[in-house]
């Protein structure tokens, strides 16, 4: 055994999280935490709870869905809205590093959970809150989804084919760039300040804000020209025939990425079009006469055929497969990118880290509260007290 694995520890081992929200963005966040060693207690209402549980196809006693966004975790079931939830959460808090939060901006105070009550409990603590907007500013307590978030960050008018509506995508870039990763970046440097200087810190995720600090390309174009191009004519968008999608002669697409020069003539070079070279960044008719004329040349043979052609070409153009065939995909398999989790596939981690322990995930928990009484016990909280809150409806 070397000497790496003999000390191999996942990074946030001893770190534990209070994990309050339901459905996507919060849950994936502090699954991820869980993946690299967090201890993460899911506290449940007493009520529906997380009704991601509910939510689509049906994978046993719970959805697929909630089984993976969830892993790793434990879950306990306390009614916030009692006193006596409230002073066990509290209790809890006392133990914990992190609380992760998704309601809407002034629920947590009207809890008497608010800052800076968890702060008095717990000057290290970090609390993080997830919402649409942020917790100011005049939109701060409208409801609002993923296509909303993008819809006013700017960046669902920039999705889709030119001269047509805006595109849908079944990536959530606002919940999971903005809710999802915001809030593990955020958290991280939270928890890193808190032990460096023994002073936790209120982390506000807005996902319309993270979203829109990511429009990089389109903001630039702005500062350049006053405008972004319209949806379709951008670099990134179909504007140039070495960047996009092309369909092939069984309906299937090939994707090609060739915007480097050297890539963009190997690739004509490979297709015997030498002639296109020229066409490499050409942007009005003369670029859409060379993607007409590349669009033809991709439907002439089928995605299969053309995978074989350019996997030895090293040009950027690969194929747009689909999730079933990515579960199959060489490069994911070798990087461990899917696990199993009770003899069925899940996402590894998405991170990796050098020293990591070997991954061995624990399944959703199977129901709302199904470790409330170890966790309890934990807290000093006997038996027969663990029966009375129960008969009381707090857990």
């Amino acid at each position: 055994m070397s000497a790496q694995t003999e000390t191999a520890r996942a990074p946030l081992e001893g770190v534990r999280v209070l994990d309050l929200t339901r459905l996507l963005p919060g849950p994936l966040a502090t699954q991820h935490l869980a993946d690299h060693g967090a201890e993460v207690i899911k506290v449940e209402d007493t009520g529906a709870g997380d009704y991601a549980r509910t939510m689509g196809a049906m994978g046993g006693d719970s959805s697929w869905f909630y089984q993976l966004v969830n892993r790793n975790k434990q879950s306990l079931r306390l009614d916030l809205k009692q006193a006596g939830g409230r002073a066990l959460f509290l209790r809890l808090v006392e133990t914990a590093d992190v609380v992760v939060e998704g309601f809407r901006p002034g629920v947590m105070e009207r809890l008497g959970l608010g800052y800076a009550a968890l702060a008095e409990r717990n000057p290290r603590l970090v609390l993080c809150s997830i919402s649409g907007y942020g917790q100011t500013g005049p939109y701060a307590l409208r409801a609002g989804h993923d296509i909303n978030y993008l819809g006013y960050a700017g960046v669902l008018d920039q999705m889709g084919s030119a001269g047509g509506p805006p595109g849908l995508s079944n990536l959530q870039v606002g919940d999971l760039l903005g809710g999802t990763m915001g809030a593990v970046m955020g958290i991280m440097m939270a928890l890193f300040d808190a032990r460096r200087s023994g002073q936790g810190r209120h982390v506000d995720v807005s996902m319309t804000d993270t979203s829109f600090a990511h429009m990089i390309f389109p903001l630039a174009e702005v500062l350049a020209q006053g405008r972004v191009k319209p949806r379709g004519e951008d670099l990134l968008t179909g504007g140039v025939p070495c960047y996009g999608v092309y369909e092939t002669a069984d309906g299937r697409h090939m994707a090609v990425g060739a915007l480097e020069e050297k890539f963009w003539h190997l690739l004509c070079d490979t297709v015997g079009r030498p002639d296109l070279k020229p066409a490499h960044l050409a942007e009005g008719e003369a670029g859409a006469r060379a993607r007409a004329e590349l669009a033809a040349i991709f439907r002439s043979r089928s995605q299969r055929e053309w995978v074989a052609v350019f996997d030895a070409v090293d040009c950027c153009v690969t194929p747009v497969l689909r999730l079933e065939e990515s579960l199959e995909n060489p490069q994911l398999r070798a990087r461990e990118m899917l696990i199993e989790v009770e003899g069925k596939p899940q996402f590894g981690r998405a991170v990796r880290l050098s020293g990591m322990p070997a991954h061995v995930p624990r399944v959703a928990p199977a129901s709302a509260g199904a470790d409330s009484d170890a966790i309890l016990a934990s807290l000093g909280v006997d038996n027969e007290e663990i029966a009375r809150l129960r008969a009381a409806g707090v857990i």
